[in-house]
């Protein structure tokens, strides 16, 4: 990947609502060099997707994040990238990553309901063949995510003293 790819991924990463003429300016490149490199970023999948980080507690919309820590069987000849596209591929979920350490997957994922999510955590997930258990955790608040601080700045309540 060439120096000027790294350096788009490197302001869009931060704020994804860029126009491309304003990025061409910060970064000293043409509209149509950086056009292009984001074209081409976008179909070798370098670039995913855009999202927008919403605090959903500031609204009247209910839900429950849940993340699932799955240990696993990988299967002969298949390893893990076979079963993390079963678990991918269901709706309900947000995000699978492979882990080292205690457990193999990391999955997150929204529900309504507790009672929602713990349907879907036993009827579909512990009911994969390779999946040999499950421990779920669910989010209680967001303080930060995907580097947005989400709660609002506390401000001092010590008093300065001058001399």
């Amino acid at each position: 990947m060439n120096e000027m790819k790294e350096k788009i991924l490197s302001v869009i990463e931060k704020n994804s609502k860029i126009s491309i003429e304003d990025l061409a300016i910060v970064l000293g490149e043409k509209e149509s060099d950086v056009a292009q490199a984001i074209f081409e970023m976008e179909q070798d999948k370098t670039i995913c997707g855009y999202h927008t980080i919403i605090n959903w507690e500031k609204t009247s919309r209910e839900r429950v994040v849940a993340l699932i820590e799955v240990c696993v069987v990988p299967q002969r000849s298949r390893g893990f990238d076979h079963l993390a596209e079963r678990i991918y591929n269901f709706p309900e979920v947000d995000t699978v990553y492979l882990m080292s350490g205690a457990y193999d997957f990391c999955v997150m994922l929204e529900g309504k309901t507790l009672r929602e999510v713990s349907i879907f955590i036993s009827e579909k997930l512990s009911t994969l063949e390779s999946v040999t258990s499950t421990a779920t955790h669910f989010v209680l608040k967001k303080y930060k995510d995907h580097g947005t601080i989400m709660v609002p700045e506390q401000k001092s309540e010590r008093q300065l003293i001058t001399p």
